[in-house]
């Protein structure tokens, strides 16, 4: 059991395992052997990894010979597969692309519905505030309109004032000069 200490760190080192010819013993020495339930892996699991190395040798060996047997197919109709092989791989890349998008498009559509049923618990106050606010602005755009309007109308009255003066005022110079005093036109001009 050493101890070794660093400046900012501290490790202990335990000797677990003891070396024994090289080779690592797991179970403590005070037992003469394995157990019967390693015993019992060891049988069951050889035949398994014989039987599952065994076939996958003979598959590679089945793909060796398919190969070697197809390869002067591949060379003679080579103008017709590359192309194929071309169109099939933009084809998968396609569909697999698609997935990736259909997925995301799910995972987002997951995502907003989870977040719609969040937002509900918060929404009637939110909601009513909303309505204040909407309530309070249509009601400033209201006044502001009718104080929009009455400017309109004041200074078009204004005008209209104004017009009708200059008309008689023109008009009684008009007649002065000719020495005419007896009548005099009142122009109105029409409301709107």
């Amino acid at each position: 059991m050493a101890d070794v200490r660093t400046h900012s760190h501290q490790v202990q080192v335990h000797p677990l395992r003891q070396h024994e010819g090289g080779i690592k013993v797991v179970y403590p020495q005070s037992q003469s052997g394995p157990s019967s339930t390693q015993v019992l892996a060891v049988v069951a699991g050889v035949p398994v990894v014989g039987t599952l190395l065994t076939i996958a040798g003979v598959t590679l060996a089945g793909s060796v010979i398919g190969l070697m047997l197809a390869f002067p197919l591949f060379l003679i109709f080579s103008p017709v597969i590359v192309p194929a092989a071309f169109v099939i791989g933009l084809a998968m890349t396609g569909i697999m692309a698609s997935g990736a998008i259909g997925l995301t498009g799910l995972s987002s559509m997951s995502w907003v519905l989870n977040y719609i049923r969040r937002a509900r618990e918060h929404m009637p106050e939110e909601l009513e505030e909303a309505k204040q606010r909407l309530a309070d602005m249509a009601e400033y755009v209201g006044q502001r309109t009718k104080d929009a309007g009455q400017t309109i109308e004041d200074k078009a009255h204004d005008v209209r004032e104004s017009k009708t003066y200059d008309v008689r005022d023109r008009d009684t110079k008009a007649h002065t000069v000719r020495g005419d005093t007896k009548t005099t036109h009142e122009v109105r001009v029409a409301s709107t």
